[in-house]
């Protein structure tokens, strides 16, 4: 194959649909006891929702309601639901305080600029791409970093497919220096963020281009990345084995010759996403109709044969 054939020119449109023929695993199916457990978990958020009369009510409910939201939490607590209602609850108060449904676009835009984060693309298993590029920082640090990195969580999930409810991370340190890697501090909050707010949400974390003298980094940040999460982590793995070379970056050897254009790229998530100037979104239909199939299956009242039932968990 010529590289002509391989690299048919590029394109500054990201790609926002898996490959074709890609094999989603199915929704995560419960047990009947499972079940009773995500019910008496929503029962409990229900219960702490904000006043009906405050302005983020809405939001909170439209993402207690997500048909993924309390599985998340149990499946992350080893199905304790102590710990789960300890677990949510703190999630619910921080998003009270970030709002991360709620970033408007033109907020976050400059921290775009030079791609450093960037959706584009999907693994063998129908994963969004979520890329990070330290060489490409371009603004000081601030809150605003992370509510840019929170905007492309939310985004990540609006682009998984049916099924589908993780992401892949490739970290690329090419052009990477002490100056533009952010500090220990920053990728703390970042961690806190991934492992106690979106919880069950990394796939896999795929690090390359690891220069030697940034190999610290990791170990100054490895106490704070819980078992799980460090389990996720591959090194400089084999790229062309684990995503599809038409989904692939060409410069990490994939065939998808991509250039970023700042503005292109930026409209072109907006408009697919249906991101409002106020950061608001048009809930998409397959969502509406996973959560109404999921919802009416973990939303019946719970009964006390349906507790008892737990109890031999």
């Amino acid at each position: 194959m010529t590289k002509k054939q391989r690299f048919p020119g590029k394109t500054t449109k990201a790609l926002t649909n898996p490959a074709p023929g890609t094999v989603v695993a199915p929704t995560y199916r419960y047990t009947d006891q499972q079940i009773v457990y995500i019910r008496l978990l929503r029962e409990y958020a229900y219960s702490q929702l904000l006043p009906k009369s405050d302005s983020y009510y809405q939001w909170e409910l439209q993402w207690l309601n997500k048909p993924d939201t309390p599985g998340r939490y149990l499946r992350a607590s080893k199905w304790d639901l102590d710990e789960a209602k300890r677990r949510l609850k703190a999630t619910m108060d921080w998003r009270r305080d970030f709002k991360p449904d709620l970033i408007p676009p033109d907020e976050v835009k400059i921290e775009s600029e030079t791609g450093k984060i960037m959706l584009n693309g999907f693994d063998n298993d129908g994963r969004p791409i979520l890329y990070l590029r330290p060489g490409r920082e371009n603004t000081e640090t601030s809150n605003r970093q992370l509510r840019h990195l929170v905007w492309w969580l939310e985004r990540a999930k609006d682009l998984m497919p049916p099924g589908q409810e993780s992401l892949a991370i490739i970290v690329d340190y090419k052009s990477c220096s002490l100056r533009t890697n952010p500090s220990v501090s920053i990728a703390r909050k970042v961690l806190n963020i991934l492992q106690l707010h979106y919880v069950e949400l990394l796939g896999r974390a795929l690090v390359v281009n690891l220069p030697t003298i940034l190999a610290f980094f990791y170990k100054a940040i490895s106490p704070f990345l819980d078992p799980v999460t460090r389990d996720k982590i591959l090194f400089n793995p084999d790229l062309k084995a684990l995503i599809p070379l038409s989904q692939l970056d060409a410069e990490l050897g994939g065939e998808f010759n991509f250039e970023f254009e700042p503005n292109s790229y930026w409209n072109q998530f907006v408009s697919t996403c249906g991101i409002a100037p106020d950061g608001t979104r048009v809930k998409n239909l397959r969502e509406k109709e996973d959560m109404s199939r999921l919802v009416t299956l973990t939303a019946a009242p719970v009964t006390s044969s349906a507790v008892g039932a737990i109890l031999v968990l």
